[in-house]
């Protein structure tokens, strides 16, 4: 890119529909990156807002009309002939009925089935946070005697994401609880992460095992692996096999780390003051979203959230909440 170029400036719509589906088109071969499936919206022109400019274009494109959208990501990407700035936004309110203006072809998809369709590369990110829930939630081992009774009040409220944060737990009883959670989850079509720290074997905790090759055995049944941000700080490349990765992070230069590390989401804390961590100076909201400005990523805003919390986390930016008493 020429020196001193600002980048394309593009809104972008994540349309669903009341059954959850997600709206995508086919662009045209003879467009700049043609022949991928992509995300409606357009380029926002001079004097326009984004906001101004995706409304404007999913009327042009699609004959819908915007009732609200919400912040779901910004992503900049540097194609071998361009940049551009991607704000993407949630779109579930909306009057009319979905049709092709200009000829492109139309599919409405599950979230599961967007990785199906050839995207262009700066897609990706938007793909995964179409691809994810509002709501994180932190099964954390205070009473392990309620461990399996929490477990399915988080399931019961329909959270589709959930971390097992087992740290004081031995192996030998975090593995017969996994077995049992991953049963359960299953079930209910949520997926299961583990916090990094959890001990897997007795020498030591599941991010050992990955490095040494012992994760291989696939002592448990997981979805992803969640690292703690020292676990995240000493790796300079994701593990390999491993279908999903989170990670926390407590400031820009963690979160630039997760990113090059190939996480595929995080959560940014504490945002608001915390009982656990009274001693630790939160975030705030203005700096979340100047953190989460600058993210590849979908983000989690964690730390003292409660469900109406969330609404504060979209308009920042951020991709949702993450907690651990809210959901119980």
């Amino acid at each position: 890119m020429p020196h001193g170029q600002k980048p394309l400036q593009v809104a972008v719509a994540v349309i669903k529909n009341a059954d959850g589906q997600i709206l995508i088109s086919l662009r045209d071969q003879a467009l700049h990156q043609g022949g991928f499936w992509e995300f409606p919206g357009g380029k926002i022109e001079s004097g326009e807002t984004p906001v101004q400019a995706l409304a404007r274009e999913l009327k042009e494109e699609l004959d819908i009309t915007v009732t609200r959208s919400t912040p779901l990501i910004n992503i900049v990407h540097q194609y071998p002939d361009k940049q551009v700035q991607l704000h993407v936004f949630l779109v579930e309110d909306f009057s009319g009925i979905a049709k092709s203006c200009e000829g492109q072809p139309l599919k409405w998809v599950t979230a599961e089935d967007l990785t199906h369709f050839s995207f262009p590369a700066a897609n990706q990110a938007i793909i995964t946070a179409a691809s994810l829930p509002p709501y994180y939630a932190i099964l954390d081992d205070a009473n392990e005697a309620l461990l399996l009774e929490n477990l399915q009040k988080i399931l019961d409220r329909g959270i589709k994401l959930i971390q097992a944060r087992l740290k004081r737990l031995s192996a030998e009883t975090v593995k017969v609880f996994m077995a049992q959670a991953g049963s359960l989850c299953k079930q209910q079509g949520a997926l299961l992460f583990i916090n990094s720290a959890v001990k897997l074997t007795e020498a030591g905790h599941v991010f050992n095992d990955l490095d040494s090759g012992l994760w291989e055995t696939r002592l448990i049944d997981i979805d992803g692996i969640h690292l703690t941000s020292s676990h995240l700080m000493a790796r300079n490349q994701r593990p390999e096999n491993i279908s999903w990765l989170s990670a926390s992070c407590h400031n820009l230069e963690e979160l630039q780390h997760a990113q090059q590390v190939g996480v595929d989401f995080v959560v940014l804390a504490p945002v608001l003051a915390t009982q656990t961590h009274s001693d630790v100076m939160p975030l705030g909201w203005e700096q979340f979203e100047s953190i989460v400005s600058k993210a590849q990523i979908p983000v989690y805003a964690l730390g003292g959230m409660n469900e109406a919390c969330l609404m504060m986390a979209r308009e920042a930016g951020g991709q949702g909440i993450s907690a651990i008493r809210a959901f119980l």
